[in-house]
């Protein structure tokens, strides 16, 4: 039903039961209230973590390559 048969059906009522409807329509507003869109929050930077750069003064990290090499090499060698 559009909107405005909606309305045309609405003024053909009783004055009563024009109350009845707008009633009912506040009844459905408080029930189902509209939700406000949630505020997207400010993202922070990758940059700004603080998790980034957390190794930058491991001396043993300095060649990520060689260091992950070492590891699985005595991963792998300890359990064969």
């Amino acid at each position: 039903m559009e909107s405005e048969s909606i309305v045309r059906e609405i003024a053909s009522l009783p004055p009563e039961a024009q109350k009845q409807v707008i009633d009912f329509i506040a009844f459905l507003k408080a029930r189902y209230p509209t939700t406000q869109p949630a505020r997207k929050e400010r993202r922070t930077r990758l940059t700004d973590e603080p998790f980034i750069g957390m190794w930058r003064d491991r001396e043993d990290m300095k060649d990520s390559i060689a260091w992950v090499r070492g590891l699985r090499q005595r991963e792998w060698e300890h359990k064969a």
